[in-house]
């Protein structure tokens, strides 16, 4: 009987009991993690069927333990759920619809985190594209098809960061107004007394 070894590597205890208890009772050994160093090396030392990774994690970020998994083939091959209870946190370095692995929301029950870990291994099957290092064809001006993907990429992280300068303009925006709203909600209550 094949044992299928799980590695949740979450900060909160609750969710790492969680996962242990809503998973059939059977074939399955649990190890967990509390934070992103202590889950690679785990990651570094065994063979998992499944990966669960909390996005948000103490000493090395989730982020970051994705990283180093996908930079490794052997473990990019590993299912992999990734759980967070802010979606747009993973949406910002991770944008959708996502490939190679799965994401499951917190809070989760019983049917979202099977429905997660089934979809995870149905992505880990599929074959993903790689890099590859062909000839490389070059346009009339001697610029090659890398050339024109560099430059893409380039102007992507552009805009990226220009978004993202937007992004926090518009937050020092919306705090300035909340500041606003909390000073004319105490107004208001000085002149109701």
């Amino acid at each position: 009987m094949t044992i299928n070894k799980i590695l949740v590597i979450d900060d909160t205890t609750v969710v790492r009991v969680k996962v242990r208890e809503m998973l059939p009772p059977g074939n399955f050994e649990v190890l967990e993690a509390k934070d992103g160093v202590e889950g690679l090396n785990f990651i570094r030392q065994e063979k998992f069927s499944l990966i669960m990774l909390d996005f948000l994690l103490p000493k090395m970020s989730g982020w970051e333990v994705f990283q180093q998994i996908q930079s490794q083939p052997e473990l990019k091959k590993v299912p992999l759920v990734i759980m967070s209870g802010r979606k747009e946190e993973v949406t910002e370095k991770l944008p959708e619809p996502f490939e190679g692995f799965e994401f499951l929301g917190k809070p989760f029950d019983q049917k979202q985190l099977l429905g997660a870990i089934k979809a995870a291994m149905t992505k880990a099957k599929q074959p993903r594209p790689e890099p590859t290092s062909v000839a490389r064809p070059t346009n009339n001006n001697g610029a090659t098809a890398t050339d024109a993907i560099a430059t893409t990429t380039t102007s992507s992280a552009n805009q990226i960061q220009a978004l993202n300068e937007k992004i926090t303009a518009m937050q020092v925006e919306i705090d300035g107004l909340k500041k606003q709203l909390a000073q004319v909600v105490t107004f208001i209550k000085q002149k109701i007394k």
